[in-house]
């Protein structure tokens, strides 16, 4: 039986007046490194929206195609295509089935989308998904907290460094976008 392809780590940070996101390059089969250099992060719209993934990459890809059409359907309402692309995750029989998590964000807004309906706006300006997520949550908090001086890029790459330092499944090969 194979196992599923799957493990990563994403964080996205708002700062300053700018939106980065970014993501190791992991996937794991099981417990073996599949791909080290998986891009998880896409910039959409031009370059407005920048989306990121965490789950079975085959999912995430159709996550991230439909919602890409879900922001061109609403002029590119980051919010209202994050909610429409969430009711039909929950409630369309294929789509539910999916396995994964998105990130989304421009200038504006972020928001983290989930199978299970949910559209959440961090409070802190800062987002993680994945399973190094917390760590790289932690650490992207305490520098904005404490090193205010960084950039959202310079945040983002730092607590994505942190978290591959920690968790087994997220390595340095980084790929980050900023708005």
């Amino acid at each position: 039986m194979q196992q599923p392809i799957h493990a990563t780590t994403v964080v996205g940070i708002v700062h300053n007046g700018q939106v980065s996101l970014g993501a190791d390059g992991q996937a794991t089969m099981g417990n073996t490194i599949a791909k080290s250099n998986v891009r998880k992060v896409r910039t959409l719209l031009g370059g407005k929206v920048l989306a990121g993934f965490a789950g079975s990459t085959a999912d995430a890809f159709t996550l991230i195609e439909r919602f890409e059409e879900k922001l061109n359907g609403y002029g590119g309402n980051l919010k209202r295509a994050a909610i429409e692309l969430a009711k039909d995750w929950r409630t369309d029989r294929y789509l539910r089935k999916l396995e994964a998590m998105l990130i989304v964000a421009t200038k504006e807004d972020m928001l983290v989308i989930s199978g299970t309906g949910d559209v959440l706006e961090p409070d802190s300006g800062v987002a993680a998904i994945g399973s190094g997520s917390m760590y790289a949550q932690a650490a992207a908090i305490a520098l904005k907290k404490h090193a205010p001086q960084l950039s959202a890029e310079e945040m983002v790459r730092e607590s994505l460094h942190i978290a591959a330092d920690i968790c087994i499944y997220t390595n340095h090969n980084l790929t980050v976008e900023t708005v």
